[in-house]
């Protein structure tokens, strides 16, 4: 005996099939909203309060001298915590007996705008002259200086970190680092910026 096929009526087959891809389409999309919570809540919740920035300032020349104090009081004036590290040369930065003698190199700094080729570089009292040169263009451009973006960092709140281990290398005392800082190890620094927002090197 043949077993008969029963038809459905298209529309009634239409139908079944919107009401399943409905219940499928809703399964969907409750486990993906369990999914996001869960997400959410697994997050670690950020931090209130302002932002923090903490550059690491290495070098101690006049030209290398600006770009992290001028980033420090910038973000200062925006609000932000705002830590700078001085290392190695940068140390010279914040040292009372260099800090108004900053020079710039002549001898392979091809950036310079009026560039030095080093045969000439390599002549004696071209560093004095570079130096003079830079000065004369900061004050053409009405750069404050250097002595000036400290005071202006200090009053704004700015940790100056003087690098311990730095000043034992280079035997520079406590008394040879500008009032208003601080002296910091590595590992203090790292703590510090381990909570930044932005950090850079210099």
């Amino acid at each position: 005996m043949a077993t008969e096929i029963t038809t459905l009526d298209p529309a009634i087959e239409a139908r079944i099939a919107e009401l399943v891809n409905q219940k499928v389409n809703e399964a969907l999309q409750s486990q993906f909203a369990t999914l996001t919570a869960e997400r959410i809540l697994q997050q670690p919740e950020k931090k209130a309060g302002p932002k923090r920035l903490a550059i690491v300032a290495s070098k101690g020349t006049l030209d290398m001298a600006y770009p992290p104090l001028i980033l420090a009081t910038s973000a200062s004036a925006l609000g932000w915590e705002v830590g700078i590290f001085f290392t190695f040369y940068g140390l010279d930065i914040i040292n009372r007996r260099k800090v108004a003698h900053l020079k710039v190199p002549s001898l392979a700094n091809p950036a310079m705008p009026v560039p030095v080729p080093n045969i000439i570089g390599v002549i004696p009292g071209m560093t004095a002259i570079a130096t003079a040169m830079m000065h004369s263009w900061f004050d053409r451009a009405q750069i404050p200086s250097i002595q000036y973006l400290l005071d202006v960092a200090k009053e704004g709140g700015v940790q100056l970190f003087a690098c311990t281990t730095t000043m034992g290398v280079m035997r520079v005392k406590d008394e040879d680092i500008i009032d208003g800082a601080q002296f910091a190890g590595a590992a203090a620094f790292l703590d510090y910026a381990s909570e930044a927002t932005v950090s850079l090197f210099v």
